[in-house]
């Protein structure tokens, strides 16, 4: 094969459902199909069978990540019918040495993966002389969701081999190019593919991608301009997903519905119904920032009404979170203004001038410190620590993403604990 390999990585856990986005990526033009380690662990080698057994005119990948015992799994993937094996690269040189023995034995290639290597390029140049076939400079998730760029490792080491290097790590329409374009021959794309709704066409839209390579100029934004875009299009509940069901405020009402606010925190601590530092804030805020507010807890008298809303609409504030009451709530309504609070009261406070701009504060049960990012939606109000907003950011969209396919399979008629596959994975008292 000439042109460049487009590779999906079916790193799911139920067989099933990889079977049929198999047979969704085959047709829009996916060349070889990896068994990804997640559904190699779910499944065993019965998974390396059945992708087979489905498509045997393509190449299997079985992605083992061997980092001992070689032999024995490279002869295991290989008798299933696996055409490629992948080991880890950090693994012992015996280890590697062992599996491509066995590769040469039972007829199938070996693909070395550089996750996680120190040094890869040096690393690359030692596989090559050990034997292996092919060199997956990869970039894992976790790394991703860091920051780590999946093309910048490829150019580390694309000249260090003669080998074939396939491109690995967060893949999609937008970087694919410029994969190939740094010299891959093969692109690996799992969750741009796999977690699509519509797999057939996101796999043709990469493919065509990839036969017009452009030169890699590194990301298109920076990481601010990402988390902003991402955060604008997931919603709280994705966000709290992506934290482990952490960082959500307890007791936030919106105010406005259908409102959504997305922004840094400019923190606020005052006492129950002293309007002054709320209303100073908003001097201080710039456009797109989320006011939020320790009203002291206090329920029976408001900090916050409709002028003060006024004043926020004329910065470009993105949204107000108030611990505590708000008033001129119809009026509010009608300006159709992002604000969430515990409760509605009338009662107006005096502007003593007492508390605190700039602050760590608590509000609705959560630590908020200045420049924290806020989600808010019609499901509550998220908190996302600054020091990893771009991770957690990133890992709602794969939350967000996962989603989209699962909404695709319910269309299509099965239900919720089906895809899930939910009986099989309850926990066995």
């Amino acid at each position: 094969m000439n042109r460049p390999v487009l590779q999906v990585a079916l790193d799911l856990v139920e067989l099933d459902r990889a079977l049929t986005i198999a047979g969704e990526a085959v047709n829009g033009g996916a060349d070889w199909l990896e068994v990804g380690t997640p559904l190699i662990k779910s499944e065993g080698m019965r998974a390396v069978r059945m992708l087979k057994s489905a498509f045997p005119d393509l190449k299997i990948i079985a992605d083992m990540k061997t980092a001992d015992t070689g032999a024995i799994e490279v002869e295991m993937a290989a008798k299933s019918g696996a055409d490629i094996v992948c080991v880890l690269g950090a693994s012992d040189d015996s280890v590697i040495a062992e599996s491509v023995r066995a590769a040469r034995k039972y007829g199938v290639r070996i693909m070395a993966d550089l996750i996680s290597v120190h040094n890869p390029a040096e690393r690359a140049e030692e596989l090559e002389r050990l034997g292996v076939d092919y060199i997956c400079a990869h970039t894992g998730i976790d790394q991703q969701m860091t920051g780590t760029d999946s093309l910048d490792l490829l150019m580390k080491v694309i000249n260090k081999v003669s080998i074939p290097v396939a491109a690995a790590g967060g893949i999609s329409e937008k970087t694919a190019p410029g994969a190939i374009a740094s010299g891959a021959f093969i692109v690996i794309v799992g969750g741009s593919i796999i977690r699509s709704s519509d797999v057939s066409g996101s796999t043709r839209r990469i493919r065509e991608a990839m036969n017009q390579p452009v030169p890699y100029t590194g990301p298109e934004k920076t990481r601010e301009e990402e988390i902003l875009e991402i955060l604008n299009m997931v919603s709280s509940s994705n966000v709290s997903d992506a934290m482990h069901r952490k960082g959500s405020m307890v007791g936030m009402i919106s105010v406005c519905s259908g409102t959504k606010a997305v922004g840094k925190a400019i923190t606020v601590q005052t006492f129950a119904g002293d309007w002054a530092k709320p209303v100073e804030a908003i001097d201080r805020a710039g456009a797109g920032d989320v006011i939020v507010i320790n009203n002291d807890q206090g329920t029976f008298v408001a900090p916050w009404g409709e002028l003060a809303t006024i004043s926020c609409q004329n910065r470009g504030v993105a949204g107000v979170i108030i611990d505590g009451a708000v008033r001129d709530v119809d009026d509010i309504k009608k300006m159709h203004f992002p604000i969430w609070a515990k409760t509605f009261q009338p009662n107006a406070g005096e502007p003593k001038g007492f508390g605190e701009i700039g602050s760590e504060i608590s509000c609705g049960g959560q630590s908020v410190s200045p420049g924290d990012w806020i989600i808010a939606d019609e499901s509550g109000v998220v908190v996302i620590p600054r020091t990893r907003a771009y991770e957690i950011a990133r890992r709602a969209r794969e939350v967000y993403n996962t989603e989209l396919r699962i909404r695709e399979e319910l269309r299509r008629g099965k239900t919720l604990s089906q895809v899930m596959n939910l009986l099989r994975w309850e926990k066995k008292q």
